[in-house]
């Protein structure tokens, strides 16, 4: 979809800050090494300069590394740099370029050195590009938002220069205390001039691998669309003693045959599998497996159910008339018809499609910035959000926002809030019952699941007399074109859909909370259905102009962090009151087998390296047998309390940064 990491509905992907996904068969302690998995979305491009689609990130951050990156206990390291420094106003970051950083071509032949240059060569071409994630930087870096309006056509004004060829600088508008952890997007990666010239147009193609240079720990070897994506490790990687697995194989899989992947795990062919405890195949797999089925851990990826507040498309409806279209519209526009939706829509039912009866709650999500995303004062930002929340009426305050649970499920807080609409629908010549459009992969056996749950404990809750959620089932293409890759509000041809989540760029709330706003938001046509900076009258209707000012407010606390985090949870009790976006699970906290060794992945809850989404494999060391839930659950009370030491270590650190 669009910027940052916006991700498509998954039906596979299984990764957690200790287990990644699928290894494949073959010993862990010698020979060649190989991870396989399956993926689901080819990419449309591998320009990583200028998209943030998932499905692109998946690929180039294993072959592209930036200045920073993250190590297993979520600490940002070294990369590219070797060493940084900040001054003591907080506005001037400098970088020093490692000596024996080089890029290479796919064939793993040295093509130059990575120079400071390099990195600004990178920003303008994405600015130049008009990149998708460019936001990220756009106000923050000092100049860099003149020039990508026009305002000033002279680069060289923008705060980012080459000091020498091993020393990059950038000057920012004011401080940010989560600067370092923007260094892993590909919007301020690397790019070598003369290779970029060269290419033209035909950089970055999807199925190319040459359209690229490469200065990460993998090499890109062939990308057959709908087929294959392979890799080979880099060679001559500056860091290769940190790259285990020589070879990565990832093959297509539809999601339709959820028993595939264990069958494939059990053959040898994976040495991971994401388990679908609904399949038929389950109670025979739990029997012969049981001490090997590892629940991973919940991330920072939140999916969600958006509402099209403006919808301009009905090729995929049901409607069958004027009416109905405009009794929709009125309807998503209402605040307690939404808010009746939410608290009528039964999570665990919805979740257990995915993970069974028992491991439902596992990855349950209530808020859109999960609740432990950040902490001040003693207090996680779901604590916060909760103190807000209540002040908005009593139908907030009993709800849990905790997550591994459902807090909003509540039939007779749905009922109440639907009567209220209702009344005043009617009263706006509102006909019922109300239809809502919503898409699905048919071939996605456990999304169909899904969304059929999410229609029986509505209509069941609010009464098919008021609410009708009529499913479309397209071809997966279909989908992903009227959702992940709609170019503009246009194309989002759709009332309610739980096809997009979202997995946060950098640590802070506001990688969240400002992709929504109205002005200039970068996935108001994702979760909204309406286009950033339109003016738009749905938009100013449900009250989004009020959300932003909260947002930009929040935003201006650039000293005192826990005020800052205090704002930024208005905002987010703001946008939960107003049901305009419904959070669903988590990425991971899902069944799985595995044969990799656990907590040895680099962990992040934001950014590019270190995260559930991208997939990475740099670090990712292999065992000949199936980890047993025992053994996970010792090496996550290991590494719980070995992160706890390094962060407070890594904290003490970064004083000695600030000259």
């Amino acid at each position: 979809m669009k910027t940052r990491k916006v991700l498509a509905l998954a039906g596979v992907t299984l990764l957690a800050a200790g287990v990644l996904a699928a290894c494949s068969g073959g010993s862990a302690t010698k020979g060649e090494q190989t991870f396989a998995f399956t993926y689901e979305t080819d990419p449309d491009n591998l320009n990583y300069l200028t998209t943030s689609k998932a499905a692109t990130s998946n690929i180039t951050s294993n072959v592209i590394d930036g200045l920073l990156e993250n190590d297993r206990y979520g600490n940002l390291v070294p990369s590219m740099a070797e060493d940084w420094s900040v001054s003591k106003d907080g506005l001037t970051y400098t970088y020093k370029i490692r000596q024996d950083a080089k890029w290479y071509t796919s064939e793993g032949e040295e093509y130059a050195p990575v120079k400071a240059q390099d990195f600004v060569t990178g920003l303008k071409y994405a600015t130049d590009k008009k990149s998708q994630a460019l936001y990220l930087v756009q106000d923050s870096i000092k100049g860099l938002d003149a020039y990508a309006k026009g305002e000033n056509k002279d680069f060289s004004q923008v705060g980012i220069k080459a000091l020498d060829d091993q020393t990059v600088q950038y000057t920012l508008n004011k401080p940010e205390s989560f600067w370092n952890s923007k260094t892993t997007m590909g919007v301020l990666a690397p790019v070598n001039e003369e290779f970029l010239n060269s290419k033209g147009d035909d950089f970055a193609k999807a199925t190319d691998p040459s359209s690229i240079l490469y200065n990460g720990p993998y090499l890109l070897k062939s990308l057959v669309a709908k087929s294959s994506v392979e890799f080979a490790k880099n060679p001559n990687y500056w860091d290769k003693d940190n790259v285990h697995v020589d070879k990565i194989k990832l093959s297509f899989w539809d999601g339709q045959d959820t028993s595939k992947p264990a069958e494939n795990f059990k053959d040898g062919s994976l040495t991971a599998a994401r388990l679908y405890p609904t399949s038929a195949s389950f109670a025979e797999l739990e029997k012969t497996m049981k001490d090997n089925i590892v629940y991973t851990q919940q991330d920072s990826t939140t999916y969600l159910v958006g509402t099209n507040i403006d919808r301009q498309s009905y090729k995929y409806t049901s409607k069958t008339s004027d009416e109905q279209k405009t009794s929709t519209k009125k309807a998503l526009l209402n605040k307690d018809f939404r808010q009746a939706i939410a608290f009528g829509f039964d999570r665990t039912a919805y979740a257990s499609q995915v993970n069974g009866a028992s491991g439902a709650s596992k990855i349950l999500r209530n808020l859109f910035v999960p609740p432990t995303f950040v902490q001040a004062d003693g207090k996680n930002f779901g604590d916060m959000v909760k103190e807000k929340l209540v002040t908005y009426g009593d139908e907030w305050k009993d709800v849990n926002l905790a997550d591994a649970q459902d807090g909003l499920y509540n039939p007779e807080k749905a009922k109440a809030e639907f009567a209220k609409a209702k009344s005043a629908l009617q009263a706006e010549g509102v006909q019922f019952p109300i239809h809502l459009d919503m898409p699905v992969d048919q071939t996605a056996t456990t999304k169909v699941q899904r969304v059929q749950s999410f229609k029986q404990s509505v209509e069941e809750t609010l009464g098919a007399d008021n609410v009708v959620i009529d499913i479309q089932q397209l071809q997966k293409d279909e989908v992903l074109n009227i959702t992940y890759f709609a170019e503009t509000a246009a194309g989002e041809d759709w009332d309610i859909s739980d096809n997009v989540g979202w997995t946060p760029d950098f640590a802070d709330p506001s990688t969240y909370l400002d992709i929504i706003k109205p002005s200039v938001g970068e996935n108001t046509k994702t979760y909204l259905g309406f286009d950033s900076g339109t003016d738009n009258a749905a938009a100013k209707k449900v009250g989004l102009n009020d959300y932003e000012k909260l947002v930009i407010e929040a935003g201006n606390e650039t000293i005192d962090v826990a005020k800052r985090y205090d704002k930024y949870a208005v905002a987010q009790a703001w946008l939960t009151d107003s049901a305009l976006i419904i959070p669903t699970t988590s990425l991971t906290g899902r069944p799985i087998l595995s044969k990799m060794v656990p907590f040895t992945m680099p962990f992040a809850f934001s950014g590019n390296k270190g995260t559930s989404d991208p997939l990475l494999y740099k670090y990712l060391e292999l065992q000949d047998k199936a980890v047993t839930a025992d053994e996970y659950q010792k090496a996550q009370d290991k590494w719980m309390k070995e992160k706890e030491e390094s962060n407070k270590k890594a904290q003490e650190e970064l004083a000695k940064h600030v000259k």
